[in-house]
């Protein structure tokens, strides 16, 4: 990862000097596969759009027209024919039984050798052993994770020792503006159960 080993170079005391030929991958014009096209994958899709990104996505439900062509998504019934396709795989997925482990070695031999695996969802969608096996062996160029399973993980798991994988303490909201908005939302939904009114964000058994 090119991120990864840049932060590396810079810190390191034996540095007297930076490579003119080490080089990283273009996002802009390249291929961006969601899995999972919530209310999240979809808000993805918007800030990868103003990148030139193709994107494609895979969700239980296909979007509606109109939603699709706003941000130029095009549906992947099959998620392997997303796999086989993107440059940067992006996990936006529930964690549920069906999704458990959702990304596995199988899958992983799919994608490109050159592609990344992002996942932003839960750690338990990726087979971790899997993934381990994938990136010692170039499967695919490399992972960025903001989660794991467990977090943190134990300080000797294999995947905190590769070079081509990024790992982050599950921060994709921890943003003083997130947080507030998170709790405004909760107190929100208190607020319209002591009133006896609709809750604005329930959560529906299945």
């Amino acid at each position: 990862m090119c991120l990864h080993s840049g932060c590396q170079i810079v810190v390191s005391p034996d540095t007297k000097h930076f490579a003119v030929d080490w080089l990283g991958v273009e996002v802009t014009r390249a291929t961006l596969g969601i899995i999972g096209m919530g209310s999240i994958g979809y808000k993805v899709a918007q800030r990868a759009r103003a990148f030139d990104m193709r994107i494609l996505y895979h969700n239980r439900n296909q979007r509606k027209k109109e939603e699709e062509e706003a941000v130029g998504a095009h549906y992947c019934a099959k998620m392997e024919d997303l796999l086989q396709q993107a440059d940067f795989v992006m996990l936006v997925v529930n964690l549920t039984p069906e999704t458990h482990k959702l990304i596995g070695k199988k899958e992983l031999g799919l994608m490109k050798p050159t592609a990344t695996l992002i996942n932003i969802s839960r750690g338990a969608v990726i087979d971790q052993d899997a993934l381990v096996e994938a990136l010692q062996n170039k499967v695919i160029r490399g992972a960025a994770l903001d989660v794991t399973h467990p977090e943190p993980l134990p300080r000797d798991h294999p995947l905190l020792k590769l070079n081509n994988i990024i790992i982050t303490p599950h921060i994709g909201t921890a943003t003083v503006q997130a947080l507030r908005m998170m709790a405004e939302e909760a107190i929100g939904n208190i607020l319209a159960v002591l009133n006896g009114q609709p809750i604005p964000s329930e959560v529906f058994p299945k």
